[in-house]
Formats: structure tokens, C-alpha cells, sequence
């Protein structure tokens, strides 16, 4: 498994990408309802991040926490409230799924998909 965040981020963005062509309703559904979940509300979105963050660690999925450290970042999140959020353990759903499948689950078809051919 890879660990440079950077390369994990870019990973799982451009499996979204990749997966669109075969898989654009599911990705769509998906990204629609990421998208609603992040709406600020009652909850700003640097809050909903680091909440995101917990979650990742929790279910330590890579791709998911190198996405949302850098969501967390960019909505203005300090390194000690994601650290702090990163201790919190909270239930998890379709995220790591998601993350996996247009990532390892593309990767290994397309490594093994040529011993087939």
C-alpha cells in the first residue's frame, strides 16, 4: 500500500475520474451525496472535515485521510484540530469502500487484468 499522501490523494481523484467512464452513475450518486453532506449548515465545513477526519483514521483508510486532512486544511483547520479530531473514533460508512474501489480494486485490474488476455 502506498503512503505518500500526496500520491494517495492523487490516487483517489483520479480514480474518480477513471471510474466515471465505466461506473458514472454510481460515482456520480456518490460525489452528489458528499457534496449535500458537506453543505454547510448546523455544522460549518471545517467542522464536517474534521469529523471526516476521525472517521478516516478510525477505518484507517489512507486514501480517505489524505483527502480530508487536505479538506481540513483548506477549510482552514490548524494541525492540532486535526490531530485532535484524528483521536476520535466514530463509525464510518461507504467512504473507505468508495476509496478502495476506484483505487486498489482499479489498480489490481488493471495489473492483473493482462495475465487473462
Amino acid at each position: 500500500m502506498k503512503n505518500n499522501p500526496r500520491e494517495l490523494l492523487n490516487d483517489f481523484t483520479n480514480g474518480l475520474q477513471e471510474a466515471s467512464e465505466t461506473s458514472g452513475a454510481q460515482v456520480e450518486a456518490f460525489m452528489n451525496l458528499l457534496g449535500a453532506c458537506y453543505e454547510p449548515n448546523a455544522l460549518d465545513v471545517k467542522t464536517k472535515e474534521l469529523i471526516s477526519v476521525a472517521v478516516a483514521a478510525y477505518n484507517r483508510c489512507e486514501y480517505c485521510i489524505a483527502f480530508h486532512v487536505y479538506k481540513a486544511l483548506e477549510s482552514g483547520a490548524s494541525r492540532n484540530e486535526i490531530m485532535e479530531a484524528a483521536m476520535v473514533a466514530v463509525a464510518f460508512g461507504g467512504g473507505p469502500s468508495m476509496a478502495y474501489s476506484v483505487t486498489l480494486v482499479k489498480d489490481s485490474i488493471d495489473e492483473f487484468e493482462k495475465d487473462f488476455q
